[in-house]
């Protein structure tokens, strides 16, 4: 009787896990943030890479539960005295970004002949910022728990928060029976709900939960209770026509502001770990190595001007909120990126037919591009303000001390293969002589090479 199996190939997913860890770990010795590791690993094993895995529904499933774990995730983390602190400045900064970000995606849209509602997708997908790569930044550069942190974890939590109408306004493009009213009035309904219940939760001491003794000293029932108020939410939410991810942020706020918080959060974060390493997983299987190959240019061209211009938006925005130089310039660049909700909107648009084939190609080939390329951008850009404080007169001089270190090894490395090639140079010539029989002729002492660079000073002797 022949044998049939069933069920997920355990030796793919046991090849991918461990590709992930492995890139992971070496972005980590990289002082990169672990999740670009999980990207590269995606595109590596993706359908366009090796084609060890597919973009399937079962994964496309477990990412869109992480989506929503991560958003219940931040709405349990959310103190919402703090971001009320911060709540004009983090707001007028978001609603900055998202104004540049919709003009930006209305010209990339006439430029390449787009609809309206590409333009609109566009703009959404830059106007997001990446809040687990800035955050892992703003830990590295010791500034999580300074003013840079806060008004950039405020401006992500706003961000985080404008997800939801845009994935309902991107969800309402792409329908046939879609109308203006009816978006309007989902996003009057959803941003009212959401004011409504931070104003009574800031207001309010911490909700009570019933049984909350019992519960929280059961870790398998809190666990599963836990996802249950998360998923829950997320479907009721969806049912009545908003975003499960509305619905999923509403119940994290809940939670967050309940007496379960302190037990709940250590309890999910390793089931949100676990579920957004699938979901970055994801997205690089989103990811289609051929387009990029074909398109290399626009694509690194594009990355690097919405990186660029979005720094520069950044810490013009949080210097016209009142913020110093240094708070201004480390909460741009942390911000550079364009975010992991990014995708979410683009996957979005894509399915309900509102962005077209080849933008949605390109903008997931540049959002992963950011992604990977926003840590570096940061320390480069962090080393020149640096310099720059130092009041040189060009961008020459202040690269050449930027990378003073690296330039005394060239430095010094052009000094060595000086003096090798002089000494060659004149052994050459002194062969070429007694070829031609002029042995007798005192031979051509070595001169002494003149050091110059790092080693000049040491070379020298010492007057008396």
């Amino acid at each position: 009787m022949e044998e049939v199996h069933h069920g997920v190939p355990l030796v793919d997913m046991a090849i991918v896990i461990a590709i992930a860890v492995l890139a992971g770990l070496g972005l980590m010795r990289l002082k990169q943030p672990p999740l670009v590791g999980f990207i590269l690993a995606g595109m590596i094993m993706g359908p366009t890479g090796f084609g060890l895995i597919s973009s399937n529904d079962n994964v496309t499933t477990l990412a869109e539960m992480g989506v929503l774990m991560l958003l219940f995730f931040i709405g349990t983390e959310l103190s919402v005295k703090a971001f009320v602190a911060t709540l004009r400045p983090a707001v007028t900064v978001a609603a900055g970004q998202l104004i540049a970000a919709m003009l930006l995606g209305a010209g990339i849209a006439w430029l390449t002949s787009s609809s309206l509602a590409e333009a609109i997708i566009l703009g959404f997908i830059i106007a997001l910022s990446s809040t687990v790569v800035a955050m892992k930044m703003l830990e590295d550069a010791g500034a999580l728990r300074r003013m840079p942190g806060r008004i950039t974890v405020g401006v992500m939590i706003a961000q985080d928060i404008a997800v939801v109408p845009m994935l309902i306004i991107v969800t309402s493009l792409g329908g046939a029976g879609a109308n203006a009213a009816s978006i309007v009035f989902k996003i009057a309904v959803a941003v009212g709900l959401l004011g409504a219940l931070l104003w009574w939760l800031g207001r309010s001491p911490k909700l009570k939960v019933p049984f909350d003794e019992e519960v929280g000293e059961n870790v398998e029932l809190l666990a599963l209770g836990s996802l249950a108020v998360c998923f829950g939410a997320a479907a009721l939410s969806g049912t009545i026509g908003l975003s499960p991810a509305y619905g999923a942020f509403i119940a994290g706020l809940v939670i967050g502001q309940s007496t379960l918080r302190n037990k709940v959060i250590p309890i999910i974060e390793p089931i949100q770990s676990v579920l957004l390493v699938v979901f970055f997983l994801s997205i690089g299987l989103l990811i289609d190595l051929e387009y990029i190959r074909a398109h290399l240019g626009v694509v690194l061209a594009a990355a690097l001007f919405v990186i660029a211009a979005k720094t520069v938006l950044n810490v013009f925005l949080l210097r016209i909120a009142g913020f110093d130089r240094e708070t201004a310039l480390v909460g741009g660049l942390s911000m550079a990126q364009i975010g992991e909700f990014s995708f979410v909107l683009a996957a979005a648009g894509f399915a309900t037919g509102a962005l077209g084939g080849d933008i949605y190609r390109l903008s997931i080939a540049v959002t992963a591009i950011t992604l990977l390329f926003s840590p570096a951008w940061m320390s480069v850009m962090h080393r020149l303000e640096a310099i720059a404080m130092e009041n040189f007169s060009s961008y020459r001089e202040a690269l050449s001390e930027a990378y003073s270190g690296e330039i005394e090894n060239v430095e010094e490395g052009l000094w060595w293969v000086k003096v090798r090639y002089r000494a060659g140079r004149i052994a050459r010539r002194r062969r070429r002589e007694q070829k031609l029989g002029q042995v007798d002729r005192p031979a051509v002492p070595l001169p002494d090479a003149e050091p110059v660079g790092p080693l000049a000073d040491a070379e020298k002797p010492v007057s008396s």
